[in-house]
């Protein structure tokens, strides 16, 4: 299976090639926590964990190697930690158990490493110290570390390459810090004085005295130490939201470089991957705005997987528009593939044993993700809103599986083994997009009690008993009673199974 991506850096689709197939490798940056995270900070997560799961099939579980970080050194957690008196580890031990708990509540998978800022001071402080022995970094009077930004560009433009700017174009639309230690507008903070108050680490050594730099990393320089020392240079892919291209990104390529003289930034990772924003209801989310929406806080509203196939609505690279109106259009389709499953849930999955035969039918069935994660027409495989051949599986399931649909002899004695290979390609492609990981009875009925189950059973069977008898009003009594007890009935040809309304 060969998959295609398109790359931030070449600006084009590229067909990726692992640097070491036995060892492929994945950096996402990940989230600064002082806080919970918002719907925002999510996208990437579930982006990149189909990206992940897409590369754990391809390439095998074992031979798939993931990092997303956590940044735990910030001007906000420092600010945080001092209104409430207590060391930072307290603020970011408290919502780093938080993100990982809400973002395993939308199906994501943990990454291989999960590297911390504060674990990898000495790797910080050996790169800064590369740097300025390359004199690709000076040390300003007041204790500082700057990258030379204009010495690294020299007029080549490849500062600038990945964001697609000129290095006086992304300076004139920056918040340029105006400082007098600064040599030139555009360097960049590696290591800086800390406050008054605020956290300190031994630095790089000044090389004019031999002085040890007390104070803490810039943000920068934190991913390029980390992603480097857990999964070595050069990173396969690099993942992360647009915003990030600049400065970030940006700069995390012109420091490892700078570091290793190397001359093309693919030397640092050799394929870039941006997401595109989320916006609520056409405004940017924004505390003033106050439309904030917390991940935290959905997941007390909605299953983790509405807000994961949410998140997954439209294609990666593209806006995506947050709206109640999406959650819960997201709610319907998976209750009906759910339901799919819990009808047939006595057909057994089953994938050709021949191992050729197998992997033409997972690249015929993965070809759209293999398509630079297209998970926008990968969902459509699942609705039935293709009409080619392997393509409709949740509709040809339901018409394999059916014991009512007339059939030829001969198509009847094959219709188990064809509903067993749909439904192993159906459940194949839900894991890579890490859907349908719920058992399908949990799914509708989690939340009801022993007691509120028993009770809604036996009226059911004997809502079938008035059916059969066409004694309509008590059936539609008994249904009354169901809506009553906030029970939505779902009647198929297999018979009727329930679920419990949205929001009880």
């Amino acid at each position: 299976m060969k998959l295609t991506i398109y790359d931030t850096l070449e600006r084009k689709k590229r067909e990726f090639e692992p640097k070491n197939p036995e060892r492929v490798t994945l950096y996402v940056c990940g989230p600064t926590v002082y806080n919970y995270a918002h719907i925002g900070n999510a996208r990437p997560v579930v982006v990149f964990d189909v990206l992940y799961r897409l590369l754990r099939h391809i390439y095998g579980e074992d031979h798939v190697v993931y990092a997303r970080n956590i940044t735990d050194v910030d001007d906000k957690i420092n600010k945080k930690a001092m209104d409430e008196g207590v060391d930072i580890s307290v603020i970011t031990n408290k919502f780093a158990d938080i993100y990982n708990a809400d973002m395993a509540a939308l199906n994501a998978l943990p990454p291989t490493y999960q590297p911390r800022a504060t674990d990898h001071m000495p790797d910080m402080v050996a790169m800064i110290e590369k740097l300025i022995e390359r004199k690709a970094a000076y040390v300003t009077d007041d204790g500082e570390v700057l990258f030379r930004v204009a010495d690294y560009d020299a007029g080549s433009g490849r500062y600038g390459k990945l964001s697609g700017r000129s290095l006086d174009d992304m300076i004139a639309g920056a918040r340029v810090e105006v400082a007098e230690n600064k040599d030139d507008a555009a360097d960049f903070v590696l290591w800086k004085p800390s406050k008054r108050g605020e956290p300190v680490w031994p630095g790089p050594r000044n090389p004019e005295t031999g002085d040890v730099l007390p104070g803490r990393p810039g943000w920068h320089i934190e991913c390029s130490a980390m992603s480097e020392a857990v999964l070595t240079l050069p990173i396969d892919i690099h993942g992360g939201g647009q915003d990030l291209i600049f400065p970030h990104h940006t700069n995390e390529i012109a420091q490892s470089c700078a570091t290793h003289g190397h001359d093309d930034p693919a030397a640092y990772a050799r394929y870039w991957m941006h997401n595109g924003f989320l916006d609520m209801s056409g405004e940017k989310m924004s505390k003033s705005l106050g439309n904030v929406v917390l991940v935290h806080d959905l997941t007390q509203q909605y299953p983790g997987e509405v807000i994961r196939w949410a998140l997954l609505s439209g294609h990666y690279r593209s806006p995506l528009n947050w709206t109640t109106e999406l959650l819960e259009q997201s709610r319907k389709e998976l209750d009906y593939l759910y339901g799919i499953l819990l009808r047939h849930e006595n057909v057994v999955a089953w994938a050709p044993s021949d191992e050729q035969t197998r992997e033409k039918r997972e690249s015929v069935l993965l070809s759209s993700l293999l398509d630079d994660l297209n998970i926008s027409d990968a969902k459509a495989r699942l609705f039935n809103l293709k009409g080619d051949e392997g393509i409709d599986l949740a509709h040809k399931l339901e018409h394999l599986a059916n014991p009512n649909v007339d059939r030829t002899a001969d198509a009847a004695e094959v219709a188990p083994t064809a509903a067993s290979l749909v439904k192993h390609d159906l459940l194949l492609l839900a894991k890579v997009l890490g859907i349908l990981q719920t058992d399908p009875e949990v799914w509708f009925k989690g939340g009801a009690s022993d007691d509120l189950t028993a009770k809604v059973e036996a009226l059911l069977v004997a809502r079938t008993e008035a059916r059969a008898a066409k004694n309509w009003a008590e059936a539609d009594r008994i249904r009354d009673e169901l809506n009553a007890l906030n029970i939505e009935v779902m009647d198929s040809p297999t018979g009727a199974t329930w679920k419990l309304k949205a929001g009880v």
